[in-house]
């Protein structure tokens, strides 16, 4: 389907290149552009004089929608389509991502996700249905839809259903969390604006085999990560295991950001985020081969959403090198040592310096504690060994007649938890 694109800024000029990717990667072919420099028209977003072009260049180019950068309120939408030919779909840039969402969207939770985040964007317009059927003006016109009374008491209950469903999925995917953690994989995710490369580097870093053993742990995860030059390839999150020497890590790939993104959107899918609230450590994105204003203002969008609710340490990955110079690059690092403190530059695409990231990756995340047990020789105790050559790193067991004496490092957690199992068989009655 053709698309008009139109987008209003108060003052300078209009950049369109995010939303006309926007639209192609919806699927739209761009038939023409209209831009506009002036205060908001409440009525209509731009100028009446530009509506009416707008509306000129739909029936030129036979477009089937006109897609807004700016976010258009419900009023807007009806007074546009007025002005519109017959049938004329007129959807902001909102409207538009969440197009793709949908048609991204394979998980059950990334399906809920775009559900409550349509709904949440549909509320307000039922709204003005409603107020504009009291006026007895026409809310059927230009994608406001028709008019029903009990509308609106509707996207309210599933809403709230939505939430719930959403709720457990969330708990369910904490006690994954959890229990990946106490197997002793450290989490690693990974954050950034989207189209940053964050898959095409996830597939450089991850190990050729699949998470094998630990497949009963993982039944939500896709085998890898989808890397394509599109807009918001990656909607749910895609986590493999690393390849790395001296831990086991388990790394993970989400949602990429997205700027001016309304907080009724952000908050929709804001469970998917938790990959990142909720890991051990936090690699953000950058593509450094972007202009170093664009690249700033990234970071920022990503730091507001970040720094809301992680509390795990963030290391910024500069990537795209290859498509980058020495000068270009020290100059970048230079002026964004503000946003992005002691960055790591790499290209996952050529395979660049990512020996240097996993070194990175190993110092940042939480030291392993050096274990001593000495454990008495029951029954139980070699299951109690078994336990810990599965979770920790052993490097040395001597066995006696009556005890055996492990020396191993392992994350605190499971440290914690194998003197917790020493002493269980300490205090286990004698046979």
């Amino acid at each position: 389907m053709r698309a008009i694109i139109a987008k209003r800024v108060d003052d300078g000029t209009p950049d369109t290149e995010e939303i006309e990717d926007l639209a192609r990667a919806a699927g739209y072919e761009v038939a023409g552009t209209f831009t506009q420099s002036r205060t908001e028209d409440p009525a209509t977003q731009v100028g009446e004089g530009k509506a009416a072009e707008i509306g000129q260049a739909v029936a030129d180019t036979d477009a089937g929608v006109v897609i807004f950068d700016n976010e258009l309120g419900p009023y807007q939408t009806y007074n546009l389509g007025q002005q519109l030919p017959e049938d004329t779909r007129v959807i902001d840039r909102f409207r538009l991502i969440l197009e793709i969402f949908g048609q991204r969207a394979q998980t059950r939770k990334a399906q809920l996700q775009v559900e409550l985040a349509e709904l949440r964007y549909e509320l307000p317009r039922a709204e003005a249905k409603t107020s504009l059927a009291k006026r007895d003006e026409r809310p059927g016109f230009m994608g406001l839809g028709e008019y029903d009374e009990s509308r609106e008491q509707d996207i309210k209950d599933q809403i709230s259903r939505i939430k719930d469903e959403l709720d457990a999925i969330a708990k369910t995917e904490a006690d994954r969390r959890d229990r990946r953690r106490e197997s002793g994989f450290d989490l690693v995710a990974m954050a950034g604006y989207t189209n940053a490369g964050k898959s095409t580097l996830m597939q450089s870093l991850a190990e050729d085999i699949e998470l094998g053993e630990n497949e009963q742990l993982h039944p939500d995860l896709d085998t890898t990560a989808e890397a394509q030059d599109k807009l918001f390839t990656t909607l749910g999150t895609t986590t493999r295991k690393m390849d790395m020497e001296r831990r086991d890590v388990l790394l993970t790939d989400t949602v990429g950001f997205v700027s001016d993104l309304p907080h009724w959107l952000v908050e929709s899918f804001k469970s998917t985020l938790d990959a990142v609230y909720y890991a051990d450590l936090v690699l953000l994105v950058v593509d450094v081969s972007e202009p170093i204003d664009e690249i700033r203002e990234k970071l920022v969008t990503c730091h507001d959403t970040l720094y809301e609710r992680n509390e795990a340490p963030i290391v910024t990955v500069l990537n795209k090198i290859d498509a980058v110079g020495e000068a270009e690059l020290r100059e970048k690092i230079e002026a964004l040592s503000a946003l992005a403190p002691n960055p790591i530059a790499v290209s996952g695409k050529e395979q660049l310096n990512l020996a240097g990231l996993r070194e990175r990756i190993d110092d940042e995340l939480p030291d392993w504690e050096r274990e001593k047990l000495v454990l008495p020789m029951t029954d139980d105790t070699m299951s109690v060994v078994s336990w810990i050559h599965d979770h920790a790193r052993v490097d040395d067991v001597t066995y006696a007649d009556d005890e055996v004496v492990l020396d191993f490092e392992a994350r605190p957690s499971i440290v914690e938890r194998s003197r917790a199992k020493a002493g269980e068989l300490a205090n286990a009655p004698s046979a």
